[in-house]
């Protein structure tokens, strides 16, 4: 997947870098290398090489990057599929109390400890589907007690879990209850949490719901230019349902991405593209809201936006840890080629949460986080759907899942 810096875009897309019968050489968690076998073993035969690895003629790429997640939240949401059968709509289950209000509640609850481990259980999965990278969301706690909480939680995984984990404060996420009537009031509470957030360190990024019924055009423009102004880098869920100009409002902002964009006007895209933003898409959520709509990701690609993939991982709408899943969407209802897959779950994903000339990418100087995959040829992957297709993942240089295993 190495090439030029930056996210690809337009037919930069179907470049991805192929080396046949190659070799890798790793040092101290970072790719020294790479190239191939025949011209490589030469160059190494003064090293003192500790360990060989023979894949044996199988597909080896860039440890999968998941630029969208809602990593930490208490309980589950399975007596929603009932609701979603019988016809309800998402905004339809959030009006009934449902959606986002019943996760908030049992993230208030359940202590840290508790989350945190639910949380790890998690982190494990995707680490074993091969994804070696995530953006991790708080927004299920929508008070500063419970959001902090969630982002507190956040950063010590980020510390002790192998994975590397960027994070995101969507206190913005929905409106509780008590505020039902009272949007602005509740926005200038997550303000207030700005300061503390920046003090403890406690995201990187600042995110709002802007969407029909949740949070309007002009309340998200206030609310991030807030945040804008408190150092934080921006990220939108824009346009998941209608098309209110969240696409529109995250160029303006010169937000880093906009997520979902399954309403995005053709002059939103535009827009987006001319901004730099990039645009992550979720097809699993339209995938498991029986929607008919998925984002328009080949009028995306004509016009040079830059596409990354994400599980969204939620306990809603994209309860999946499975990025390999999201591939197979991705080729079916987004009309994707194989090799603009590839570079949407890596190179552009690493980009996405500002992670692009560190990882998503097989490079000299490059961390070592390496899929070895029981395939041959990428496009097996998103061909083969509903299994595990992970033999061996390398995070840093360290084997951490191995036969689809866990074995640290």
């Amino acid at each position: 997947m190495r090439g030029a810096k930056g996210p690809r875009k337009g037919k930069e897309m179907q470049e991805i870098a192929l080396i046949e019968e190659a070799a890798i050489l790793i040092h101290q968690g970072k790719i020294i290398t790479l190239g191939k076998e025949a011209d490589l073993l030469p160059k190494t035969k003064e090293l003192k090489i500790k360990k060989v690895i023979d894949v044996g003629g199988k597909l080896v790429t860039p440890g999968l990057v998941d630029p969208h997640t809602h990593l930490v939240f208490g309980g589950s949401r399975e007596h929603e599929l009932k609701l979603k059968i019988q016809g309800l709509s998402y905004l339809e289950i959030l009006g009934l109390g449902g959606g986002i209000l019943n996760t908030v509640q049992k993230t208030r609850e359940w202590s840290k400890k508790r989350l945190k481990k639910k949380a790890v259980q998690h982190l494990n999965t995707m680490l074993k589907y091969g994804t070696t990278t995530i953006e991790a969301k708080s927004g299920y706690g929508l008070s500063a007690d419970a959001e902090l909480k969630q982002l507190r939680i956040v950063k010590e995984l980020a510390k002790e879990h192998p994975m590397d984990i960027r994070s995101t404060f969507l206190g913005a996420h929905a409106l509780p209850e008590d505020y039902k009537n009272k949007p602005e009031v509740f926005l200038e509470k997550m303000v207030d949490l700005f300061k503390i957030i920046k003090k403890e360190e406690l995201a990187d990024y600042c995110d709002i719901f802007c969407e029909e019924g949740v949070f309007s055009v002009e309340q998200s423009r206030n609310y991030l230019q807030k945040a804008k102004d408190n150092g934080f880098q921006l990220k939108i869920h824009a346009d998941e349902i209608h098309p209110i100009g969240g696409s529109e409002l995250a160029a303006e902002l010169g937000a880093l991405s906009a997520d979902h964009l399954v309403g995005a006007s053709d002059e939103g895209i535009k827009q987006l593209a001319q901004a730099g933003t990039i645009a992550v898409l979720l097809p699993g959520t339209s995938f498991y809201l029986r929607s008919k709509k998925y984002a328009r990701a080949r009028y995306m690609i004509e016009n040079n936006l830059p596409i990354a993939l994400s599980t969204d991982f939620n306990p809603g709408s994209s309860p999946t840890e499975s990025l390999q899943f999201i591939i197979t969407l991705a080729a079916l209802y987004l009309d994707m080629l194989p090799e603009e897959i590839w570079n949407a779950v890596t190179v552009n994903s690493a980009y996405a949460i500002g992670l692009g000339e560190k990882v998503g990418q097989l490079d000299e100087g490059w961390q070592a986080d390496l899929v070895i995959w029981n395939a041959d040829n990428y496009e097996y992957i998103p061909y083969h759907y509903g299994i595990n297709h992970v033999d061996t993942v390398i995070k840093k240089g360290q084997i951490l899942v191995k036969g689809g295993e866990l074995i640290v």
